[in-house]
């Protein structure tokens, strides 16, 4: 590994606890106008002072403004690059759930702390090293989003960013099974699928038959999702039934109900070839459907290779592609920034739950894999293989 890179790893990774811990204080739950904008605070606090700071319109209604941090560069031709980073500070957590980060041996435990403030952290770390290099870049900017947990809408943010020359995105690293660091090339579609039971109330002990059970009817429709659940499938299709509501009172056939249920595949087409095979009617009671949201996938193996590879040679070790299920901002910006790779924040685990945390050693090495990628996109070697 080159001396510069190392130097840099090592300042970043000292200092990203901290961050880290400032930035997972905050509770900012999906939809938090508040939070968010305490989290903003922070990051204002965090970036580099050569950075300009832009707020822009979140993709879902009712959040707070997403922001972007943007270093403009002295770079021409070759050297005038514009680089993406890519973040989110909105958690799942609600603030009565929310855990500020606290140490416990080789760990930092805390909500978001994996999800992804432990990689928003490097991302800063990542602007402010390149805040002292602006001759090798025309513009990098770090777009850090406040709804990716929770978004139903269309990425608004898309067509700003189209035919930059590379997109890093800072969700959760990984090791690859030989121990080697990794970073995440593929990923799946993933889509929300909502079914809704509309039936007929009646007195479930006076005359039960003569009402349309709703809640039965969505019963058959989660069963008949999960049927259709096929990780070693051709699309490596998951279908989860997730949330079912129905039913306002015990003694009342239920007459309405909602019926959510999580999809993820190789294959967007394979959701609507999903809804195609359940069931329109249940005992009398009528059933609808709709994706509510849907994420594209993300495969960018071919054309990340040359990058990786020369990643690889600048770390002096392997950096290994691999593929996740979970969805990612990324899958937006791939189609139209090639060289778009994720996976490059912290190690660690338990997103979305109350152990969630990262591995303060992963720091460095995770440091130093965002470092080579940049250096490999900024001089301008970054092809495929």
């Amino acid at each position: 590994m080159n001396a510069p890179l190392v130097a840099d790893a090592g300042e970043i990774a000292e200092r990203a606890v901290a961050d880290v811990e400032a930035l997972v204080a905050v509770s900012s739950p999906s939809g938090d106008v508040a939070g968010a904008e305490a989290c903003v605070a922070v990051v204002r606090e965090l970036a580099p002072p050569e950075a300009a700071v832009e707020r822009v319109p979140c993709s879902s209604p009712g959040h707070a403004d997403d922001v972007i941090l943007r270093l403009t560069g002295s770079g021409q031709g070759a050297s005038g690059r514009r680089l993406l980073l890519l973040g989110h500070l909105d958690t799942v957590v609600p603030h009565d759930r929310h855990r500020p980060a606290e140490r416990d041996g080789e760990r930092l435990v805390g909500s978001g702390t994996s999800d992804m403030k432990g990689g928003d952290a490097l991302a800063l770390g990542l602007l402010r090293s390149l805040a002292r290099r602006r001759d090798r870049f025309a513009e990098v900017a770090l777009l850090l989003v406040m709804d990716e947990e929770w978004r139903t809408t269309p990425f608004l943010h898309v067509e700003r960013f189209a035919g930059w020359d590379a997109c890093l995105c800072f969700e959760a690293g990984e090791r690859d099974p030989d121990g080697n660091e990794a970073v995440i090339v593929q990923r799946k579609a993933a889509a929300t699928l909502r079914v809704r039971g509309h039936g007929r109330a009646s007195h479930s002990g006076a005359a039960p038959d003569r009402g349309r059970n709703a809640l039965l009817a969505l019963a058959a429709a989660a069963q008949a999702v999960a049927a259709a659940h096929a990780p070693a499938g051709p699309d490596r299709l998951t279908a989860v039934p997730t949330i079912l509501h129905s039913g306002d009172a015990f003694n009342v056939v239920p007459a309405a109900g909602e019926l959510l249920c999580d999809l993820r595949s190789d294959r967007t087409g394979a959701f609507e070839e999903l809804l195609a095979g359940l069931p329109a009617e249940v005992g009398g009671a009528t059933l609808t459907n709709e994706l509510i949201r849907v994420w594209p996938a993300m495969d960018s193996r071919a054309a990340t290779a040359g990058l990786l590879a020369r990643a690889a040679a600048q770390l002096g070790q392997p950096l290994t592609a691999n593929a996740r299920g979970g969805a990612s901002d990324a899958s937006h910006f791939a189609p139209t920034i090639p060289l778009t790779v994720d996976g490059l924040g912290p190690r660690g685990g338990g997103a979305h739950a109350p152990g969630e945390h990262l591995a303060i050693p992963s720091l460095e090495p995770r440091a130093a894999v965002a470092l080579a990628l940049a250096d490999a996109v900024l001089s301008g070697s970054g092809g495929g293989a």
